[in-house]
């Protein structure tokens, strides 16, 4: 059986502004199977006292869209409180038969904070604002946090940047960037589909 390899998906936050990018490969076995996929959404209507939450994944992509379903059903339930939403999806991916089976990383965003999720019940915001899940999640990772303390960049620029450089080490990430960006109360914001390219 073949598998399925993907992708780098990387959150960047400075105070208030938070951006959350992924590449666009996927991999299946030893051949690309496609160049173009996005694998970041941002969740608008999830209550009117929420500016949006931003959501990015790794790892198959029908098992993160049973969990974006059941994750946005727990925003509605509790659409200013982030962290609860989070917690209680970590419980429902854990004990439930059926989404336990489920191969999949989130990272999740809105403006107050940043937590990825895993099927092992992991709730984990970051100490430093970033975060990266799937194959070249590390090198991004590393990137980023260089970034981050020599580079006045925004922090959809620096995600940008330390995609493009796990693009060029990961064999199971490319160049072909989605991006998005919540900024502070009174920013512009990034919509879905919309890249940041210099």
């Amino acid at each position: 059986m073949q598998t399925w390899r993907a992708t780098t998906i990387l959150s960047v936050r400075q105070g208030a502004r938070v951006a959350v990018g992924g590449d666009g490969q996927v991999t299946i076995g030893e051949t690309i199977a496609k160049a173009d996929a996005v694998k970041v959404r941002k969740l608008d209507d999830v209550g009117a006292e929420t500016a949006g939450v931003l959501i990015g994944f790794a790892g198959s992509a029908a098992d993160a869209f049973a969990l974006l379903e059941r994750f946005e059903a727990k925003l509605k339930e509790s659409p200013t409180n982030l962290m609860r939403a989070a917690i209680e999806l970590a419980k429902l991916w854990r004990t439930d038969r059926m989404l336990r089976r489920l191969e999949s990383l989130l990272v999740v965003a809105d403006r107050a904070k940043t937590l990825m999720i895993s099927g092992q019940g992991d709730v984990i915001e970051p100490s430093d604002g970033i975060c990266a899940i799937g194959s070249g999640g590390p090198f991004a990772l590393a990137a980023a946090r260089a970034l981050m303390k020599h580079t006045q960049l925004s922090p959809a620029q620096l995600c940008e940047e330390a995609l493009r450089t796990a693009g060029e080490i990961c064999i199971y990430s490319n160049d072909s960037l989605t991006v998005l960006e919540l900024n502070g109360p009174n920013g512009p914001e990034v919509g879905p589909g919309e890249d940041n390219r210099s």
